[in-house]
Order: C-alpha cells, then sequence, then structure tokens
C-alpha cells in the first residue's frame, strides 16, 4: 500500500513539468542600428586630402613679394606645384638717397621692374618614414614662362641754357603712375628650392622654403642708365600658408 502511495505522489510531481511546455530561452536583443545617413563617416575625416592652395610672401635682397599656390599629392612623397609670384627686381648697384623734403631718389635709375613668374613644379618629400608627419621637408624644382613688367622710374626732360647748350634732367614718376606708362617682356625661367611644412594637416598648410629662381632675358634691360641686366631671380625666401 505504501508503495503505491509513494508511486503516485511522484507521478503527480513529475507530470505537471512532462506536460506543461518548457519555458523558452529569451533570444539575443541587441540591437545594430543602421546610420540614417550612409556616409555618415567621411574617408576625409581620417585620411588627409590631397589638394591644397594658399598665398606665398616672398623676401629677397629686393624686398618683398606676394603670390599663390595650388598643390596636388599624387602619392604619399610626391607632389605637383603651380605657382604665381610678384616681386620687385632691384640692380645691384641701386642706392637710394633722401632729399632735404624727404622725397627718396635713386640717382640713374632709369626703370622699375617687376618679375611675375608663373612656374610648374614638382616637390619630393624627404625622410617620410623617419620623422614625424608635423616636420615634412622636401626638396622642389619646376619651371615656367615668366613675365617682366618695365616701367619708366624717371622722365627726361631736356633744359637748353643760354648760348645753345643745354642739358638733361630726370623727373622721378610716382609708382603708381609709373605702372600705367609700362610695357611687358616675357621670357622663361626655372626654379630649385628646398623646405619644410610644419604641424599636421589639418585644414591648414605652413610651410618655409628657400627658392633660388633663374629667369634669364638675354637681350637684357635698363635698370641703371646704360647697365642693362640679362638675368633676373635670384634667392628668395617664401613663406608658405595654404587651406587643405
Amino acid at each position: 500500500m505504501r508503495l503505491i502511495v509513494g508511486t503516485v505522489l511522484a507521478a503527480i510531481l513529475v507530470l505537471p513539468s512532462a506536460v506543461l511546455p518548457q519555458e523558452k530561452v529569451p533570444a539575443d536583443t541587441a540591437i545594430i542600428f543602421q546610420p540614417a545617413t550612409p556616409e555618415l563617416v567621411q574617408r576625409s575625416q581620417y585620411e588627409p586630402r590631397h589638394t591644397a592652395w594658399g598665398i606665398d610672401l616672398l623676401i629677397s635682397n629686393n624686398g618683398f613679394g606676394a603670390g599663390a599656390f595650388y598643390r596636388s599629392e599624387l602619392s604619399d612623397e610626391m607632389a605637383v606645384l603651380v605657382s604665381l609670384a610678384i616681386s620687385d627686381v632691384k640692380d645691384d648697384a641701386e642706392v637710394e638717397y633722401v632729399d632735404y623734403f624727404g622725397q627718396s631718389f635713386i640717382p640713374g635709375k632709369k626703370n622699375r621692374l617687376l618679375l611675375i613668374p608663373l612656374m610648374a613644379g614638382v616637390q619630393y618629400r624627404l625622410f617620410k618614414d623617419d620623422i614625424m608627419d608635423n616636420f615634412r621637408p622636401f626638396v622642389m624644382a619646376g619651371a615656367g614662362p615668366a613675365m617682366i613688367y618695365v616701367s619708366p622710374y624717371a622722365n627726361p626732360v631736356t633744359v637748353n641754357l643760354p648760348g645753345g647748350a643745354s642739358y638733361t634732367e630726370y623727373n622721378q614718376v610716382d609708382f603708381f603712375s609709373s605702372l600705367g606708362k609700362g610695357r611687358p617682356r616675357y621670357t622663361f625661367g626655372g626654379f630649385v628650392g628646398a623646405g619644410a611644412y610644419f604641424g599636421l594637416e589639418r585644414g591648414t598648410l605652413t610651410g618655409v622654403s628657400m627658392r633660388y629662381y633663374y629667369v634669364p632675358f638675354p637681350k637684357g634691360i635698363e635698370i641703371l642708365d646704360r647697365v642693362p641686366v640679362k638675368e633676373f631671380g635670384g634667392f628668395y625666401i617664401t613663406i608658405n600658408f595654404g587651406f587643405i
């Protein structure tokens, strides 16, 4: 009798677990969200752009100059560069004086010259794998057409003296009036140089370089009276301010 009662109690305890369905294991509730804008993460946000443009400031023995440039990278080490600059040209023999009225003048000077080279060149980055990216040295070279704008520095005036004698004096022309009376001359030249860019490429490009421009003009142009100059250019320190 006790055996029968025990068997019935065991059946009562086991039967509900066999009849009732097993509790279902909950599925993984992790949700993967798709961004509303698939291009939310742009390559340009984590990879530097490959083009830049900006302005150049030039310093030389002739004074100051200015220009603009466009730069495009071909690889991590090679880039092409197009630049346009304008700077004053002087003769090494020029001596400037100031009179009692505060007027400056250069005895014997005949013409003012502006050098305007349009150059296309290449830049090669040095030591890419050996130096951190916030200092990027490079060498460069280029060539292209150049315009030399020639305008009068002074107008000759002939003064007649008693007895038939005469002499010529020169009245200085102000800079802006002189430009309106100028004329262009064209030639071809080139440059070589070296420099470095500083900082990381994050929207701006800052650098400095030393360039030597060689712009020949075989016929010669007079800056001082009867002293033709046949080679223009020279060393320039160039400071770059660009936008990437």
